[in-house]
């Protein structure tokens, strides 16, 4: 197994612009590949850059259905319009249709797959494919901001080529429902999401009765966390549940959804989690893939939306731990001129300090700690049974 890090990335993914107004901006991606090259990563570091490929429809049909990739193939021309968009979840404000969208989102599931075939060719050890983690897309529907749903093709493709058992651990502050449903009967794939809960955020699901169905029971785990949940909250529920769940389950390979709008200033979102949170959590998966599954890694990104001082330093910051590299605190003056002039405001100053801090009550945490405990109580009633774990 190569020690070797990559990350997934092309200018290509700029095209995949719901529209100018849309809070899911492209501009986030270009900003976390060039903070990644400014800092060093790539030409100090030997952090890889692999390009993407076109998904063929063969592997989008792993995950959707024939008829939705032909309708979004139609609806990618230049002018279309269709009455019956919306039936298939395109044309909707969170998912309006744009022009060349089939390409666009056919390039990120590609991406995803050249991170799979890069892992599991032993050619390098983790990968992270920042452009990726659209969770929410359905069998026959677009969702959530999400056409194709790269993360859970990936884990199709990894059982079809590599028979491979799956652990997808999902960390957006958004309920991984895609990816759950696409595996919700399959054994071979365990799903695990850390999300706001339900009763506060889109889609409203992900809560721990969903436990999956059929063979498949026992193998879908959900935690909700309440507004205000810290890292400290964060982390301690992963040490709970996710080490003995990876022990249980015995993955080949490991893929998370890695989306930072659980940070305390994304404006969609009501966490409280912190950038150096968000590195720390990435640590604790490099040491998992180590411990369970030779290292093999295929992380993706997700939900951002502040993005200029929120995502590229939490996926840059991410990168560095997933290729086991310090990093300088302060951020490089080029890139921050360059932040400056796509964002029209101050670029932060560094990597994962935050020029302010949040400021959250006594009854909030209490709230948020509360809810983790509960809901880690009843993951260990339900799930831990069925998969063996102590």
């Amino acid at each position: 197994m190569s020690a070797e890090c990559a990350i997934i990335y092309s200018d290509a993914y700029q095209k995949y612009e719901l529209s100018p107004w849309h809070p899911m901006k492209p501009v986030r991606l270009m900003l976390t590949a060039e903070l990644i090259r400014a800092v060093g990563l790539i030409d100090k570091h030997s952090v890889r850059v692999i390009e993407p490929r076109l998904a063929a429809d063969a592997e989008l049909t792993l995950v959707h259905d024939p008829a939705y990739v032909d309708k979004v193939r139609e609806l990618s021309a230049p002018g279309a319009r269709d009455a019956d968009g919306m039936s298939w979840g395109l044309g909707t404000g969170d998912n309006p249709i744009f022009e060349d969208m089939h390409e666009a989102s056919a390039t990120i599931a590609g991406g995803a797959l050249a991170a799979a075939d890069a892992i599991m060719s032993g050619d390098v050890g983790h990968a992270f494919h920042f452009g990726g983690g659209l969770h929410h897309a359905h069998r026959a529907r677009a969702s959530g901001f999400c056409v194709y749903n790269d993360v859970a093709i990936a884990a199709a493709y990894l059982q079809q080529q590599h028979d491979a058992r799956v652990l997808y651990l999902d960390f957006d502050a958004h309920h991984g429902d895609g990816v759950q449903e696409r595996f919700y009967d399959d054994p071979r794939v365990m799903t695990v999401s850390f999300h706001e809960s339900g009763r506060h955020l889109f889609p409203g699901s992900g809560f721990p009765g969903q436990t999956g169905e059929g063979e498949g029971k026992g193998y879908s785990v959900n935690l909700p966390l309440e507004p205000g949940t810290t890292d400290e909250i964060f982390l301690r529920a992963y040490d709970d549940l996710v080490p003995p769940l990876a022990r249980a389950f015995r993955p080949d390979i490991i893929i998370t959804q890695n989306g930072c709008d659980a940070h305390w200033d994304d404006p969609l979102t009501h966490l409280a989690l912190t950038i150096s949170g968000f590195q720390e959590l990435a640590r604790r998966q490099h040491q998992l893939a180590h411990e369970f599954c030779g290292g093999r890694w295929l992380a993706s990104g997700g939900g951002g939306y502040q993005a200029f001082s929120v995502v590229p330093r939490a996926w840059t910051a991410h990168t560095a731990a997933m290729a086991d590299v310090k990093l300088d605190e302060v951020l490089p003056e080029s890139w921050r001129q360059l932040c400056e002039q796509r964002s029209g405001a101050a670029a932060p100053r560094y990597l994962t300090r935050d020029d302010r801090a949040p400021a959250i009550d006594r009854a909030t945490l209490d709230r948020a700690r509360d809810a983790v405990a509960a809901g880690t109580a009843e993951i260990r009633k339900t799930v831990f049974p069925i998969l063996g774990v102590e």
